[in-house]
This record gives structure tokens, sequence and C-alpha cells, in this order.
């Protein structure tokens, strides 16, 4: 989905010679005080958030909030912020061809490495934000039907002949990244005890993905082959995907399943300097990005099932978010280069065990 950025166009000839006539200056002096107003916030300003398929929801409601906020302490301004969600890597790929991202808010790391890479987003992004600039992180659970009639309980139960999975692409969706590598690190776990665990594991892995009915492109499409086109006996799913779909898209046909072990989901956000500092709006995009790690907005973040970083609110919602165990990534694969290049980069570990029938 592509955000639609309005352009609003301004006859700066009628305004300049309104200004020469006022205060008796030269079109290049009444040039330059515009560019100074500019410069002191005085404007309407745009920001385009490219994000992944799942935070459209939560974005939707922090943008009102912020824009609020915005023009509270900036009552000369006016703030209005679109939105462009989709699969995390396939954003990335927008936003290095050209799509002209103020901000992005992705689910992944390696896809911000990538607007790094490009030279697109300043090298030290993590170190512009709190939590290596991790305003929240999520992790995986299972959405299965009313009832849980297959009576799915965690992650081995997918790899049984009678179930059908439902999962995004891997090619294209960070959130089907983290399903894959939930199942996968949940082998490795599960087998631990044996020499042979990483064997076991790939066995219990190809047996997972010869179950899987559909891939979608992104996460929230993934949720509507299983609520709405009725696909699959379980779909993987992050947690705050599985918590709306339950309350508002499929109330009453699902039941959430936390598994015993899963992956830890950190969400990175970053400003777009090569776009924002040609457009002027570097400091209402930091502050748009700085205020996630405001109170409102980490409470915003529980309310919708994600789990924010300050461990005051996090701890208010302990009974909507569970106390899982979980782990990250890098810590059990290796750093994100590694893991892309060991499990999803054409020919690697994800398409040998997905196409092992």
């Amino acid at each position: 989905m592509r955000a639609h950025v309005s352009n609003v166009r301004l006859n700066i000839g009628g305004v300049l010679a309104v200004a020469m006539l006022m205060t008796g200056c030269s079109p290049t002096e009444a040039t330059q005080n515009e560019a100074q107003k500019k410069a002191d916030g005085s404007k309407d300003i745009e920001i385009l958030n490219v994000s992944y398929d799942v935070s459209r929801d939560f974005y939707k409601d922090y943008n009102t909030l912020f824009a609020k906020g915005y023009q509270k302490e900036h009552p000369d301004s006016k703030v209005s912020i679109n939105q462009s969600h989709g699969g995390s890597s396939k954003q990335a790929l927008s936003v290095a061809n050209g799509l002209q991202a103020d901000v992005v808010t992705f689910n992944q790391e390696s896809d911000m490495n990538l607007l790094v890479e490009k030279g697109l987003v300043a090298a030290d992004w993590q170190q512009a934000l709190p939590n290596k600039a991790v305003p929240y992180t999520s992790t995986m659970v299972l959405l299965v039907r009313s009832g849980n009639p297959k009576g799915i309980k965690d992650w081995q139960d997918l790899a049984r002949n009678d179930i059908g999975v439902v999962i995004p692409n891997p090619k294209t969706s960070g959130t089907a990244r983290y399903a894959f590598l939930g199942a996968y690190g949940y082998g490795l776990h599960h087998f631990k005890e044996n020499v042979a665990a990483s064997t076991k594991t790939d066995a219990f892995i190809k047996k997972l993905l010869a179950n899987v009915v559909t891939y979608d492109n992104g996460a929230r499409a993934a949720t509507t082959s299983f609520t709405q086109r009725g696909l699959g006996d379980v779909l993987i799913t992050t947690e705050n995907e599985a918590h709306l779909a339950a309350k508002q898209f499929a109330k009453g046909k699902v039941d959430i399943v936390y598994p015993s072990y899963s992956v830890l989901i950190a969400n990175p956000v970053a400003v777009v300097t090569a776009v924002t500092d040609k457009a002027g709006k570097t400091e209402a995009a930091n502050t748009y990005l700085k205020s996630l790690w405001d109170k409102p907005a980490q409470e915003l973040m529980a309310q919708m099932y994600m789990r924010p970083s300050n461990e005051q609110v996090l701890t208010a919602h302990k009974d909507t978010l569970l106390d899982i165990e979980t782990f990250e990534p890098v810590a059990v694969f290796g750093p994100w280069t590694q893991i892309m290049e060991t499990f999803f980069v054409d020919g690697s570990r994800f398409d040998a065990l997905a196409s092992a029938k």
C-alpha cells in the first residue's frame, strides 16, 4: 500500500510582490525571509511514515496523539502524518528505490541496515534514540480457531500431519522471518540435549513448512487469509496482531495460544535524514520518533498489545501482555547479516527446507 502525499503549491510570485510592496525588500530578501520562517518551523509539515504491515492500527492512533501535542508546542505550525504499510523488507526496498519516507518504523534491523548502506539513514541511527531506537518489542504467538479444535499447544503441534499453517512470505515480510526463526529457535531449544539438535530441528521445520497452505506478502494479508478466507488451522503472527484479530477482526472466532518459548521482536525506528534534511523536516521527524518514548505513547502501545520499553507501563499491563520465555535472534543465530545469509537469501536454509516435501 502506498501512501498518497498531497502537495500544496502556492503562487509565490504574488507572495513576493506583496512582500516587496510592504517591506521594500528585494525578491531575494523575500525568499530568504520565507526560508527563515521555514527554518523556524512556522509552517505546515507533512511526514511520511513508511512502516511494516501490522503496525498500521497503532500508528493511526499515535499520529493523532502526536499531531495534537505538536500543534500545542508549535502553534504556528500544523503537522500531518501519512502512513504506508506493507511487508517490512518490501517497504525498505521501496524507500531504497525512491519512496520519499521521512521516517521508517520497521520490525527488523536488517531492513534498516539496507537504508544505511544506501546513505538514506545515518549510520548511528541506534544511538539517536533511547533503547537502541527500539520503542517497543513483540513476540510470535499462535492464532487458532475458536475452541482450539485441533488442540494446538506449542510449536511442535504445527508439524503434525493434520495441521494447516498460515504465515506470510519470509522473502518480503519481517514478520514471516520471525515466524520461521521462532519455530527454528524453539526446535534448537527443544532438542538441545540431543547431539543432533540441528538435524532434528531441520526435520521438524521441514514438516512444519510442508503444512503451510499459503505464503502471503505481508502479515495483515496472512491474517485476512486465516480469519476471512478460512485457510488453515493456525496463523503464526505477532502478539499484537493476534490480539487485534481476537478483539476486532474475528471476535469470537479465534483464540490465542502462547508457545512455551518464542522469539523476541525488536521494532527499530529512524529518521530518513537524506530526505528530511533536503525538505527542512529533520527536527519535526526527530520529534515524531522521540515522542514514541513519552508515557502516553507507551501506554497506547500497551493498549494495542505491543510491549513498551517503559517497564512500569509494561508491568501495568501484565494481564494482557503475558510473561513468556523469549530469545533474541542475534543471541542464537548471530548478527542479522548472518541470519539473512544463513536462512533467507535465495538458495539458503529456508528455501531448502520449504522445498523438501
